[in-house]
């Protein structure tokens, strides 16, 4: 047992294994500096955004259904919920996420376009079984940064979800 030891006691071995020692503090310093820089940003604004921000349904008929399922995924807060309907279009200026059900909204979508600011997200949700969006339309929500459109329930809550991350929040 003493020649193994004597053996790995050589000078080689020593070096090599200071330089191997030295290499994994430093991957793990700079992995825990790449986990402060890129993850934690992104978890602190889901987190500002699930407590804070406010989204901003457009829907008469449809906004229980929206409502609930989004207060049903566990995700948001019921009192982050406003209802926005088309006599009051102005109370979602202040509002940065904005979700927009298509076919009760299709006439308001400029005026909805002229209220949206560049950093606000608008989500439009435009099931296929009510029909489809003008090319007009595409254009002009295409047009706009941070605009999506969605023709599933489930891809919703994603894409909300996504939204919040990749637009900032700021409190106004």
């Amino acid at each position: 047992m003493q020649t193994v030891i004597d053996f790995f006691n050589h000078p080689f071995f020593i070096i090599i294994g200071g330089l191997a020692t030295i290499s994994a503090i430093a991957t793990f310093i700079y992995s825990v500096y790449l986990i402060i820089k890129g993850v934690l940003p992104v978890w602190y604004r889901l987190g500002i955004g699930l407590s804070k921000r406010e989204i901003a349904v457009f829907a008469d008929n449809e906004f229980n259904n929206l409502k609930n399922m989004l207060v049903d995924s566990g995700i948001f807060h019921e009192k982050n919920i406003i209802k926005i309907d088309s006599k009051s279009l102005k109370k979602a200026e202040s509002l940065s996420l904005l979700l927009v059900h298509w076919k009760a909204f299709e006439s308001e979508i400029e005026n909805i376009l002229k209220i949206k600011k560049d950093s606000d997200a608008l989500i439009i949700y435009a099931p296929q079984e009510e029909g489809f969006i003008e090319k007009k339309f595409l254009e002009l929500i295409n047009a706009e940064r941070n605009s999506i459109i969605v023709n599933f329930r489930g891809r919703l809550l994603n894409d909300i979800l996504i939204s919040m991350i990749t637009t900032s929040y700021e409190k106004r």
